[in-house]
């Protein structure tokens, strides 16, 4: 673990080093996958690493794992509360598209989700763009594989170190650089909403699509959805889609 670990963090200092950047940041929500990537980017650039905190809903002191994360891998951090933002954001269009009669309540929960990501997303590109940092991602391999990612929100990020690992392997990795357990054995969320799950909103558990990708069989229904995650999915794993040239000949 220790090789795979010195493994990522040279790559993190070759990108960083072709980019032509000072450094690198990450946006640290108190989960397991950016407590691993900040303790990456410390390793990687021990005066040039910024951990960045972006609460909604709730305060900077009200996030006690990611406080924890940044304070034990001694990480730089700044915490910045986009609740006033996001709301006002959010408000505009609620309003707008309800004068125009077309506003769709069914899904206005996952959509107000999505705005607080790609919010925090555009919130650390300035940040990085202050201090001449890349934005480093925190996607793992399940989360790849299933397209659990907001598009240009946590999937809008210069380089993802985690793309390769299972879940999994996440979590050894973390036990070996030293993060805390109370983030390591924390339920997976991505804290979309309170109390929301992230195998309760795939329908299917880590576990299984772990088993998926280390090339084992599983049952056959979460194969059938997690199947259906990855080809819903695909448009996220690739670059913005363009007609072929256009050609008189």
């Amino acid at each position: 673990m220790e090789k795979r670990i010195e493994y990522l963090v040279t790559w993190l200092q070759d990108k960083v080093k072709e980019a032509g950047a000072n450094g690198a940041l990450v946006g640290v929500s108190g989960g397991i996958d950016s407590a691993v990537v900040s303790y990456l980017i410390k390793r990687a650039f021990p005066d040039h690493s910024l951990g960045v905190l972006l609460p909604i809903n709730k305060g900077v002191e009200d996030q006690p794992d990611a406080l924890a994360t940044v304070e034990n891998a001694d990480l730089d951090y700044i915490g910045i509360e986009l609740t006033e933002s996001y709301k006002a954001t959010y408000s505009s269009i609620e309003e707008e598209l309800k004068n125009k009669g077309e506003w769709n309540e069914e899904n206005a929960q996952l959509r107000g989700a999505n705005l607080q990501a790609r919010l925090r997303m555009s919130t650390l590109y300035a940040v990085a763009q202050n201090y001449g940092y890349l934005v480093v991602g925190t996607d793992n391999a399940a989360e790849d594989y299933t397209g659990y990612f907001t598009k240009y929100g946590d999937g809008g990020v210069d380089l993802v170190p985690l793309i390769h690992l299972r879940k999994e392997e996440v979590r050894e990795m973390a036990s070996h650089l030293g993060v805390t357990d109370e983030v390591i054995n924390k339920k997976p969320s991505a804290e979309l909403w309170d109390g929301q799950s992230d195998e309760e909103e795939m329908g299917i558990t880590y576990e299984a699509i772990d088993a998926y990708l280390r090339g084992e069989s599983i049952d056959p229904e979460d194969e059938r959805v997690l199947r259906n995650l990855h080809t819903t999915s695909e448009h996220k794993r690739q670059i913005p889609a363009g007609p072929p040239k256009y050609s008189e000949e």
